[in-house]
């Protein structure tokens, strides 16, 4: 597509769009998708102190330290009055203090990897003294740099192994050495871990700070996958360890090293090697680890507790499902030794529970129909566990206290919508960040018995922007299709006349868990485009199908062996219903969506034929075969065991029932989901000579982020929208 042609195309829409928006409006133009516009103030990276008075954030390159009841500040750290080796100003990008809030550990320099793996180096400063040295003196960065709790250690990883470092002496201490790219991973996840369990840090000091727990990761026996790295005369190939679904993983392992010893003590966590280890956490006692193991269909977990001095285990509790069973960090020891808090969805719905370390049930102490989504802590002092929950509506998000025998429940946020949750670690305070569909965040600090305190942030400036452009609020709708009732918002035209008819386009991700319609402000590249597209004319639907999330387990785990058929079935129903709205041009419906999105709508094009013109897939899954090991086995079995889930859920399969308008989009670098897609569902749609459009980000990642990558994407997708539909 010539760029001048789209310039063109742009402009003459734009002027179109304007001249129809109410004249005491301004209309929301394409640059306003990324000029910061309509984005909102928030606290940024905030961290509670120790005496529960004061929390600490990060602002223009500076650490500071607030006063819980007046706001009043005091700067901590100035990263623009400290230099490095090479004389140039310290980036603030990441802070630890010690446990006595003595030092503070700088993270600067830092090169991602991938998703959430990334390079840096670290600097130590010292508040009495004012000392500011470098972690180390090697010149190689290092990954994933902690103080211990005593504050006269640290220790990091560095190529593939760990390392412990005397912060009095500067003496490095080799903790592992057989570390090696592509073969072992000592104190870092391996890319599948990192991605789907979440976690890049693999490794963990104990409560008293002689021990360090750490996972170790063989994965020699794991294929590699190669992508190719575009801008040089001779291209330079990209390698990494990538199992994918129906093959071998890491075999995994974990370790507990005593510093002061120096011996490493292998953990027993049984003869089988293909298997899972989502997450391993120290308990209160220095003694004592907790290893949670899972099979690898993930639909078995054993909670392990496991002697630090011997190695040995025993099973304290092990779950299982039909289906599959969620990883999570819900896990909490108490104080006394002899019980614990996590929680499971056996009930139907996702609940609290306490156990004693013998595995009985003591409590359930939540119920009902609806899900806990983020449990955050207990105050064993005042005997009250707080959490998040869909309990008003799976649109919103709610704080809660309860005590934990089940009893005194007591809803502590205010307002309708979307509430975020960050508590302080002695229960006395929360920091609240609220939102609404049509309302910025508003950042305020309660009590934790839900009194509020003050306002932090309340973004009267945008919300005043808000009024003086033409923002399109939400409109939430439930649908009865295929027997359920699903939950939906809609953006209609700026200047809505509910006389004339108007073009669809749908917004999907739809995978399992997941949630697009939800009553949080939303301000991103994605909520404001489509703003842009209710001004230019077009209604924007989007619906939440079966599989997605805060609907129970039923709603949600429905899918499992057959991803992509229930939610395709989902959306194609929906958008026949939307067609025979009055004012939507049933001729004139599409849809899109990224990553699982992007399947998505392959599909429905695919299926829907009859209904959706066109469809836009950014980054596809477009066979499941090509996706890894945990996510795709956790919801589709292997290859080798549900043949026919794979090939009836895969866009592949199906190219040849495409007639539409049909845009494909992907980065040539996108470590997660890999260009290969893409790649076969071209060779797919030539073979069975459809027509499609394309587009390739060289280089880019899954997020196609950086450059003018993004701008261009937004720009292609708006041109194709206004082309087709």
């Amino acid at each position: 597509m010539k760029a001048l042609r789209l310039s063109i195309i742009l402009l003459a829409l734009c002027s179109v769009a304007t001249a129809t928006v109410a004249q005491d409006k301004k209309a929301i133009e394409f640059e306003h998708i990324f000029d910061g516009t309509f984005s909102p103030n928030n606290v940024q990276n905030v961290r509670w102190m120790n005496d529960g008075e004061y929390y600490s954030a990060t602002r223009n390159n500076q650490i500071i330290r607030y006063n819980i009841v007046d706001g009043s500040e005091e700067v901590l750290f100035n990263g623009n009055e400290f230099t490095d080796a090479g004389g140039d100003t310290i980036r603030v990008q990441g802070y630890q203090f010690s446990s006595d809030e003595s030092k503070l550990l700088i993270k600067t320099d830092v090169e991602q990897i991938w998703r959430r793996s990334t390079r840096e180096n670290y600097y130590v400063y010292e508040f009495e003294s004012g000392d500011f040295s470098k972690l180390t003196a090697s010149d190689e960065k290092q990954q994933y740099a902690e103080l211990s709790p005593s504050a006269d250690r640290a220790a990091f990883v560095r190529n593939n192994n760990l390392v412990w470092v005397d912060l009095s002496t500067g003496e490095e201490i080799q903790i592992t050495s057989d570390g090696e790219f592509n073969k072992i991973i000592n104190g870092a996840a391996d890319w599948v871990y990192e991605e789907e369990f979440g976690f890049a840090k693999a490794w963990f000091w104990s409560p008293e700070g002689d021990r360090i727990a750490f996972y170790r990761f063989d994965e020699e026996r794991v294929k590699e996958f190669f992508m190719t790295n575009w801008g040089s005369l001779y291209p330079e190939e990209v390698e990494f360890k990538y199992p994918k679904a129906g093959e071998q993983n890491s075999i995994v392992s974990i370790h507990v090293y005593h510093l002061d010893s120096g011996e490493t003590v292998t953990m027993d966590v049984g003869e089988e090697t293909d298997q899972y280890i989502p997450r391993i956490n120290w308990t209160r006692d220095n003694s004592r680890l907790a290893i949670r193991r899972m099979n690898r269909l993930q639909n078995k977990q054993d909670l392990l507790i496991a002697n630090a001095e011997t190695g040995s285990t025993r099973v304290i509790l092990t779950e299982q499902s039909d289906t599959w069973l969620d990883v999570h960090d819900d896990l909490y020891f108490l104080s006394n030794g002899e019980q614990f808090i996590t929680t499971s969805d056996k009930s139907g719905y996702n609940h609290v529970y306490l156990y004693n370390m013998q595995g009985r049930q003591l409590e359930q102490i939540t119920s009902g129909n609806w899900d806990v989504t983020e449990l955050i802590g207990h105050n064993e002092r005042m005997y009250e566990l707080y959490y998040v929950s869909a309990e008003q509506s799976p649109l919103e998000r709610h704080l809660y206290s309860i005590r934990i025998d089940g009893k005194k429940k007591e809803k502590l946020t205010k307002g309708d919508g979307w509430h975020d949750i960050n508590m302080s670690r002695d229960f006395k305070y929360y920091i609240d960040t609220w939102s609404d569909y049509n309302k910025p965040p508003v950042v305020s600090l309660h009590r934790s018995n839900g009194r509020s305190v003050r306002t932090i942030k309340d973004n009267t400036g945008l919300s005043k922007t808000l009024e003086e452009y033409s923002y399109v609020e939400k409109e939430f709708i439930t649908l009865d299709v295929n027997g359920t009732s699903l939950n939906a918002y809609v953006l209609k035209p700026v200047d809505f006349d509910s006389n004339k008819k108007y073009p669809v386009l749908m917004y999907v991700y739809g995978g399992p868990g997941s949630q697009t319609v939800t009553k949080a402000f939303g301000s991103g590249q994605r909520p404001m485009w489509h703003q842009y597209l209710a001004n230019q004319g077009y209604v924007v639907v989007s619906v939440d199908n079966r599989g997605t999330g805060a609907r129970g387990r039923q709603f949600k785990k429905q899918v499992y062996k057959k991803l992509g058929q229930l939610e395709t079935a989902d959306q194609i129903a929906a958008a026949k219903q939307i067609a025979e709205w009055p004012y939507v041009d049933e001729n004139r419906i599409g849809i899109w969506g990224w990553s699982y999105g992007g399947y998505m709508s392959s599909l429905a094009l695919a299926e829907g034929s009859d209904i959706f013109t066109t469809a836009i897939a950014v980054a596809p899954v477009t066979s499941w075969r090509f996706y890894d090991t945990i996510y795709t086995e956790r919801y589709m079995q292997t290859p080798q065991m549900n043949p026919e889930g794979y090939n009836e859920g895969a866009p592949l399969t199906k190219v040849d029932q495409i007639t539409g308008n049909y845009l494909l989009i992907h980065g040539t670098g996108d470590d997660n989901v890999h260009f290969q897609n893409s790649v076969e569902m071209i060779d797919a749609l030539i073979e069975a000579d459809v027509d499609f459009e394309t587009m390739i980000y060289p280089n880019k990642a899954h997020s196609i982020y950086g450059g003018n990558a993004r701008k261009h994407l937004y720009q292609l997708m708006s041109e194709f929208v206004f082309e087709n539909l």
